[in-house]
């Protein structure tokens, strides 16, 4: 008789004599023998499915999709907003270490740097994209065959080539729910069957004000995804009417979570959990992948999407790809984290990191100084955003949601994500959990500096030198510049680090390195009046040869009560810098209040767009025009 372990012993050989035939057939594949890929991507959605055990979705084609293939139910994005995703995405690499971190930035990559549709396209593959694009770069020419609203795989010449086919639903775009228009067109389609009734919605999260205005908003939101689902449902139908179904690989995913406040924008899981289907036809699976109706909680991030497609289509992934492949042959290691990072997000910045596992999570706010709910002129359009405010001001804010108009941030904050799914109840002073914070607080410092993370380089300065090398990659990787991403990482971390800090801080204000100096005016500017001893060397930093540090010093300087000397500088900047000099400056004038009221005909004088900057310097102008409110008591708006 044949023992158990000798049985298992011949089962594990014949698995991995399967996976190497399976791997060592895709490297020898013909372009007609490899698989078609479909991706259907939706827009700022989190796994608000009836396959991921969401109580009131309406989301039968991708119910029936899930059964047929497989749940991710830890997918994460890499940023909560779309453009510095869908630059991940469409590269396999951080928006972090491409310098395409910044919300509607214009960043050039160095030329090996592809699109990796350009190595689909070399291996014979039709690559149609319909047709968001928004990489925050410009793809070279050979990325698609066609990118339009028109692109589909029935447009290729050759029915026997094999495609890699995009579809992207925006109709579930956060303007799907702030405009009545937008939401009344993409949802007029549904049945009343497939209404929801707002006050039955008990997924309603504790963050937003308990009032049927901001219940309204989380009710539309579930309607597009249910409007979504039908359209998803209609490029499943086309698949089947041209018996394509069975040959081809289908993924389904999200860009970021809801597109609403305290998610979109965010990394807390409402902002970067996302929900991912796969489909493996038979044909096409490996033993023990994409078996039909399973579910996984292996980590995948948004930047592995691209790297798992080559790998399914044969194709080996270039070495300077960050993203690993989770289906095909021959797989890495799973990840034990996942990272995610929050830069500029339109007209503020906020400079957060986060690091998770499969139950914890740890963020780093960089610039605690700085309020959750930053004003921002798109996201204030919103009814809820409207409500939050209006309830905050009136005092009426239950206290889940009012936390995060504090006027400050903690510097680390950490998550158990199985107890707390919210996210509300921070850890990061309990002693019980003092390891797990030292863990987390040591893989987030060791990705920043192995990644050459480029968003702890002021804007104006990654501009700058940029220009000089011809793209931002390589900034942190010339010569020596290892040693500068490490200095910078340091005392960027020494900057929110509290007061123990300081003689570093210092230090780092003489620095050879703007970078580097640039963080050391932050930190001053973070410990405010507890930085007294700094005011010397702060005041001769003022006159520092790059505007962006003598922005930071003069906000250093009015922290520390002293904002004569400081004005003067900041006015010169917003009048004759840069654009994103100038929107450094006005964001120090709306950030000091009352201390500004001295300079404000030099702040209106802001509001006249200016023809020699991208979009005329709107972020900046709205910035202003933000502060200018606050301190006249006007009510003026601005686009």
């Amino acid at each position: 008789m044949i023992g158990d372990g000798h049985r298992v012993r011949c089962m594990l050989s014949y698995w991995l004599i399967s996976v190497f035939v399976f791997a060592l057939s895709l490297t020898s594949l013909t372009a007609v023998e490899r698989p078609n890929i479909v991706w259907l991507s939706a827009e700022d959605i989190g796994p608000h499915l009836g396959c991921f055990g969401d109580p009131h979705a309406i989301t039968p084609h991708l119910d029936r999709l899930a059964t047929e293939g497989v749940r991710y139910t830890r997918t994460f994005t890499t940023a909560g907003v779309c453009a510095p995703c869908r630059s991940g995405i469409i590269t396999g690499m951080y928006q972090t270490t491409l310098g395409t971190q910044h919300m509607r930035c214009r960043a050039k990559l160095p030329s090996f740097i592809k699109p990796f549709t350009v190595y689909l396209r070399e291996a014979g593959y039709y690559c149609s994209n319909n047709s968001k694009t928004d990489y925050q770069f410009e793809p070279p020419a050979n990325t698609w065959d066609e990118s339009s609203d028109r692109a589909h795989w029935r447009r290729r010449s050759d029915r026997l080539q094999p495609f890699f086919s995009v579809f992207n639903f925006g109709g579930c775009h956060e303007s799907g729910i702030a405009n009545e228009g937008k939401y009344l067109s993409v949802t007029q389609g549904l049945k009343a069957s497939q209404r929801q009734d707002p006050q039955a919605l008990s997924t309603f999260p504790p963050y937003y004000p308990e009032s049927p205005i901001a219940r309204e908003d989380w009710k539309r939101n579930y309607e597009l995804i249910t409007a979504m689902d039908v359209w998803v449902g209609d490029i499943i139908r086309q698949l089947k009417e041209d018996g394509l179904y069975e040959d081809t690989i289908i993924f389904f995913w999200s860009d970021h979570g809801v597109g609403l406040p305290r998610a979109k924008r965010w990394l807390y899981d409402s902002g970067t959990h996302i929900p991912l289907i796969v489909r493996v036809p038979e044909r096409w699976r490996l033993p023990g992948q994409g078996r039909p109706g399973a579910a996984t909680d292996r980590l995948v991030s948004s930047i592995d999407f691209g790297p798992t497609v080559l790998n399914l289509a044969g194709l080996k992934v270039p070495e300077h790809v960050q993203g690993i492949p989770f289906l095909g042959g021959s797989l890495p290691t799973p990840r034990a984290f996942v990272y995610g990072a929050r830069d500029r997000m339109d007209e503020r910045y906020d400079i957060i990191r986060m690091v998770r596992d499969k139950r914890f999570k740890y963020i780093r706010n960089y610039e605690p100084l700085k309020t959750f709910y930053q004003y921002m002129n798109t996201p204030e359009k919103g009814a809820t955003m409207t409500e939050l405010r209006r309830r905050h001001e009136a005092g009426t804010l239950r206290v889940t949601a009012d936390y995060f108009f504090s006027s400050t941030k903690p510097t680390e904050e950490l998550y158990d994500t199985q107890a707390d799914p919210h996210e509300l109840k921070n850890l990061a002073n309990d002693s019980r959990y003092a390891v797990q914070l030292m863990t987390m607080r040591e893989v987030h410092l060791t990705w920043v500096k192995e990644t050459r993370d480029l968003g702890l380089i002021a804007e104006p300065l990654l501009v700058e030198r940029e220009k000089a090398i011809g793209h931002r990659y390589g900034i942190l990787r010339q010569g020596d510049e290892g040693a500068l991403s490490q200095r910078v990482a340091r005392v960027a971390a020494l900057a929110s680090g509290g007061v123990s800090g300081l003689h570093q801080l210092i230090e780092a204000l003489e620095d050879t390195d703007a970078a580097v100096r640039y963080w050391g005016a932050v930190g001053v500017a973070n410990l405010g009046l507890s930085a007294a001893s700094a005011e010397s060397v702060v005041r001769k930093t003022l006159k520092d040869l790059a505007p962006v540090v003598r922005v930071a010093a003069a906000h250093a300087l009015c922290r520390l009560d002293q904002p004569r000397d400081a004005l003067p500088v900041l006015t010169r900047v917003l009048k004759e810098g840069e654009q994103w000099e100038r929107l450094h400056a006005a964001i120090v004038l709306d950030e000091i209040d009352e201390q500004a009221r001295p300079v404000i005909e030099a702040m209106r004088a802001a509001l006249t767009p200016r023809r020699d900057l991208y979009a005329g310097g709107k972020y900046t102008v709205r910035v202003i025009n933000r502060a200018l409110n606050q301190l006249e008591g006007t009510n003026r708006t601005v686009r």
